[in-house]
């Protein structure tokens, strides 16, 4: 049995629509459940997720909230809610293709030697795409994933998306739950929670694979889209990487500076190639985007994520 997980925290505008996308899938309705986690919602959450219930009965669903504050917690009381033995986290800011439920089901049958497992991610935007987008601040922004027709294992330190993975529930009897530290609250854009999952399910020789026709379609606002919006998220991922790395060891930490001087090479050369196509816009957001990262990385200041 599947156990979709939703997490959800004030998004009443989207919720709906997700649900409805599960509810529509072809997978037969016995063989999963939906279980969503309301985050201390102030919006009308509750209300839509009463008519979702309405319109599909024959779905099942449970509806719990999590008091504490924090998208890790959400998730972990939705692997205590959930009755299966395969969780799939799917973002509350999207929907699914008509096949993705039945993708993972098989999957997991057919291979039972794999842990864990991700679909695309691609961006639906609510407005136009702006110009100083290159491939790498749209997998920034939207959480684009896209590896191809072809199901393979994630290698090269690739892994699933947080909200589009699914996972055998004995990984996390394994590797423990999601670290409350990490992972986004309220309105603060922190995260990584599930990278250090997939970290130590690398370190235990335990497999993740990329599934082609799991795909879920992210919703992308015009908020989103600002330079404000970008500082902000770029800015927190600098400070979800020291609290990961710190967490860890001071060793870790050190060898995560060593990696973003790598990165500022990397960045210095894709700017000059972007200029020379004439696209220097796409370049200078490359290397704002590692502004950023280097100062929440370097940062003792804690929560200045919510100020930029």
């Amino acid at each position: 049995m599947l156990s979709v997980i939703i997490c959800t925290y004030n998004r009443d505008r989207y919720i709906y629509n997700v649900l409805r996308s599960l509810a529509e899938n072809t997978l037969p309705r016995e063989e999963y459940e939906i279980v969503l986690i309301d985050n201390n919602c102030t919006d009308r959450t509750r209300e839509e997720c009463a008519r979702f219930h309405s319109d599909y009965p024959e779905v099942a669903f449970r509806y719990a909230v999590e008091g504490q504050q924090g998208l890790s917690h959400a998730r972990n009381r939705g692997i205590r809610e959930a009755r299966g033995e395969v969780l799939v986290y799917v973002d509350d800011d999207a929907t699914v293709n008509r096949e993705y439920l039945q993708t993972y089901a098989d999957f997991f049958h057919r291979h039972p030697q794999a842990w864990a497992a991700g679909g695309p991610i691609l961006p639906v935007y609510e407005t136009a795409e702006p110009t100083w987008f290159s491939h790498y601040t749209k997998t920034l922004i939207t959480g684009y994933l896209y590896e191809g027709d072809t199901p393979h294992p994630f290698r090269h330190g690739k892994y699933p998306g947080g909200g589009n993975a699914a996972y055998r529930r004995e990984v996390f009897r394994r590797t423990g739950l999601f670290n409350p530290e990490l992972g986004r609250k309220g309105d603060s854009l922190v995260g990584a929670e599930e990278k250090e999952i997939f970290d130590k399910m690398t370190q235990a020789g335990m497999s993740f694979h990329y599934l082609p026709t799991a795909i879920l379609y992210h919703i992308i606002p015009a908020m989103k889209l600002t330079p404000e919006y970008f500082d902000r998220l770029t800015y927190s991922i600098g400070r979800s990487e020291r609290q990961r790395t710190r967490s860890v060891s001071t060793g870790k930490y050190a060898r995560r500076l060593v990696a973003e001087a790598v990165k500022w090479a990397a960045t210095l050369v894709l700017l000059c190639g972007f200029c020379l196509r004439l696209q220097p816009q796409k370049g200078w957001m490359l290397v704002r985007f590692r502004w950023n990262v280097t100062r929440g990385l370097i940062s003792t200041r804690r929560c200045e994520d919510t100020k930029h």
